[in-house]
C-alpha cells in the first residue's frame, strides 16, 4: 500500500518544478567562498539587500585570508544594514581564519566540516553543497519551514527535524531545487501573514487551505 503522505510529497514536488522550472539560489556570487559570506550574511536578512552590499565587500576581502585579517569594525560597517553585523563580522573573520589554517583557503566539500565552521549550520552547509558541489540538501531557511508545516510535510519546529522528514520524503535527487522552489513558492505566494490560498496552484495538496494558517 502507497504511504499517502509520501505520495501528496511527491505532488507537491512535481507541482513545484512545474510553477517554478528556473528556480535557483538567489544570492550573487562568482565562487565558493563568496556564497559562504553571502550565505551567512542572509539570515536574518533578504538575499536582495544582502546581493545589494556584497560587490563592495567582496572587492574590499578578495579571499578568505583578507576576511580572516579584517578590521572587525571596518567589517561591520560595511555589513551593518543586513542586521546582527556584530555577530555576522565576528563569525566572518573566525570561519575565514579557520578556512585559512585547515583548507587552505577554500571551502571544504562535506557536511560534516562546514558545520564547525563559525556561522556555518546545516542550512547554510547544504546551501553550499546544493549549489556549489551537486551534494543534494534541504535548507530549511524560514520559507521551507513555514511550507513544510502549512503542507503537513512535518510537524516540526526545529530546523533539523524538519529537514530530516523532508528528506524521507522527497527524493535526494530533488533535494537542492526543491528547497529552491519552495523559498520561491514562499516568497511569492505563500507568505508569512498572508497567505495566498486563493491564487496558490498547490492549493489542491495543502491540507490547511481555508484555515487559519500557523508557522
Amino acid at each position: 500500500m502507497k504511504d499517502p503522505l509520501r505520495t501528496r510529497a511527491g505532488r507537491i514536488v512535481r507541482k513545484l518544478a512545474q510553477l517554478y522550472p528556473d528556480a535557483h539560489c538567489a544570492l550573487h556570487y562568482d565562487n565558493p567562498l563568496q556564497l559562504l559570506v553571502a550565505t551567512i550574511l542572509s539570515a536574518q536578512c533578504t538575499d536582495e539587500r544582502v546581493n545589494r552590499i556584497t560587490p563592495a565587500l567582496f572587492a574590499r576581502y578578495p579571499d578568505a585570508k583578507a576576511f580572516a585579517t579584517a578590521d572587525q569594525a571596518e567589517l561591520e560597517r560595511m555589513i551593518q544594514s543586513t542586521g546582527f553585523f556584530r555577530s555576522k563580522a565576528k563569525n566572518l573573520i573566525a570561519c575565514c581564519r579557520q578556512l585559512g589554517e585547515r583548507y587552505g583557503g577554500a571551502v571544504p566539500r562535506t557536511m560534516e566540516e562546514l558545520v564547525p565552521l563559525p556561522g556555518i549550520g546545516r542550512k547554510t552547509a547544504n546551501v553550499l553543497l546544493g549549489n556549489l558541489f551537486d551534494v543534494p540538501g534541504i535548507p530549511v531557511d524560514t520559507h521551507v519551514r513555514r511550507l513544510s508545516r502549512r503542507m503537513g510535510l512535518s510537524e516540526h519546529k526545529d530546523p533539523v527535524k524538519i529537514e530530516h522528514d523532508l528528506m524521507a520524503l522527497i527524493p535526494r535527487k530533488e533535494w537542492t531545487l526543491f528547497g529552491h522552489r519552495m523559498i520561491f513558492h514562499g516568497r511569492q505566494v505563500c507568505h508569512a501573514r498572508k497567505p495566498r490560498c486563493d491564487q496558490c496552484q498547490l492549493a489542491p495538496l495543502c491540507p490547511r487551505v481555508g484555515v487559519e494558517h500557523s508557522v
